[in-house]
């Protein structure tokens, strides 16, 4: 088994190159483009119950990070997979995981930190679908949920814990009878964005409770200076694969700008939305009250739009991602909460409505589209105020991006009926302000009353 992947991957460690680990393109591990030999899973090692469980979830053949990560953590060694949103890294670190488990089960087997809860609840999704007829238990453990019913759900001992690391030390230090000491199996997922998030910390302290002698997977889309720290500091000896050399947004994504007046933004939105009715989208704005503001705008509308962002309860974000996910809307309006990780299946077009102050989150905002194979279009507004921040962009990715083509007369026409909108918007937001938590009401139409009162509302 260990021949077949050497014949499509070379593998060096890592342990010279501790000095430039920092740099992007800086790949140890290269799949020849053209060497399509390990077609399956089986191909990789992964044993015939897993295969099935793959089968049923529409896994057809591996990707290309799974290719490289799968034949090199079934040999035992730690693992550094560096590779672009949407490429199937949850499925490279959980199968050579639940093929441990075959062989030895255990109770509090593997931890996987995560940065966001939505991101967590996704890996669980994952975990349970492909390891459902071998019967593995899993505990999400987030903030935003009471740590009572937490702390039940560990006394029962799962064998894979998916925690944010803020809320585990909470549990490590608070719930009695909870310790990690016979872990086998670290993952840190999205390890760029822990770090980025200032867990640091964190990250040390739950470092210092978990075995030396322990198996560590350690996945980034992009490899910063922390994270090359963080390898160094977690790691034995890994082998680093890299899917993307340098930051690389999917090629079968179509990326545009629009570079408009900034008072006209909403404008050009719903023109955007109306342009190309039918598709699915997701649309980021750098603050919660933004998103939420453009919500009820566009709810105002007539367009099915619901929010996202970090100010909403756990509960309520969850219900946002699964009416988008199952359809029942189709826009939501997004803080860069959710730009990382969250797959979901249908986005067809991403806007930047407030472009991201960090060029790197570019990349991740525009990677919720095109996702697995499929096409998407991206649109980022550039307003009189944005020019440096795009050009950073720009720079990033390697290519100037064509303008998306708009007509300005249509845009303009608009602007009476957005106005008004834009109005009530700003009346129902600060109606919630004034009520007391915890009743903010559903997420569903509230602004069904409003839109009738907005000329032409319903599209």
């Amino acid at each position: 088994m260990a021949d077949d992947s050497k014949k499509s991957v070379e593998i060096k460690t890592d342990d010279a190159k501790d000095e430039d680990s920092s740099n992007d393109d800086n790949s140890n591990v290269n799949i020849a483009e053209n060497d399509e030999q390990l077609k399956t899973f089986k191909d990789l090692g992964v044993t015939e119950v897993l295969c099935e469980a793959c089968e049923q979830l529409g896994w057809k053949t591996p990707t290309k990070i799974q290719i490289e990560a799968i034949p090199v953590a079934l040999q035992g060694k730690d693992v550094i997979g560096l590779a672009e949103t949407g490429s199937g890294k949850t499925g490279a670190f959980a199968l050579p995981i639940l093929q441990s488990l075959l062989a030895s089960a255990q109770r509090l087997h593997t931890l996987i930190l995560t940065p966001t809860r939505e991101l967590a609840f996704q890996i669980a999704e994952q975990f349970e679908a492909l390891g459902s007829s071998i019967g593995v238990k899993t505990a999400v453990i987030v903030g935003g949920i009471d740590m009572m019913s937490q702390s039940l759900v560990l006394a029962k001992k799962p064998h894979i814990v998916i925690a944010t690391p803020g809320r585990l030390i909470d549990h490590l230090e608070n719930t009695k009878g909870f310790s990690l000491r016979a872990l086998k199996f670290l993952v840190m997922d999205e390890a760029d964005r822990i770090l980025n998030m200032d867990f640091e910390t964190e990250v040390d302290k739950i470092l210092k409770v978990i075995p030396r002698d322990r198996r560590t997977f350690l996945f980034s889309a992009t490899m910063t200076k922390k994270v090359a720290k963080l390898q160094r500091a977690a790691l034995k000896d890994p082998v680093k694969c890299a899917v993307n050399t340098k930051y690389s947004t999917v090629e079968k994504l179509q990326q545009y700008y629009v570079f408009i007046p900034s008072k006209y933004k909403d404008c050009y939105l719903v023109s955007i939305i109306n342009e190309l009715a039918g598709n699915s989208f997701m649309i980021f704005c750098s603050t919660c009250n933004n998103a939420q503001r453009v919500a009820l705008l566009l709810r105002n509308l007539g367009i099915t739009a619901i929010p996202l962002h970090g100010q909403m309860s756990q509960n309520k974000r969850l219900g946002s991602l699964n009416k988008f996910k199952s359809k029942s809307r189709s826009v939501l309006l997004a803080t860069d909460v959710a730009s990382r990780g969250l797959d979901i299946p249908h986005v067809d077009c991403v806007i930047n409505y407030d472009i991201p102050t960090h060029s790197k989150d570019y990349i991740h905002r525009v990677g919720r589209t095109a996702r697995a194979g499929r096409s998407g279009k991206s649109i980022t507004f550039v307003t009189q105020y944005d020019v440096e921040l795009f050009q950073r962009i720009e720079t990033l990715i390697g290519k100037k991006l064509p303008a998306f083509p708009t007509q300005e007369e249509e845009v303009m026409m608009l602007v009476e009926r957005v106005s008004e909108a834009q109005r009530f918007a700003r009346i129902e937001q600060g109606e919630k302000r004034k009520r007391p938590r915890g009743e903010e009401g559903d997420d569903t139409e509230q602004s069904s009353g409003v839109r009738k009162k907005v000329r032409g509302g319903n599209r």
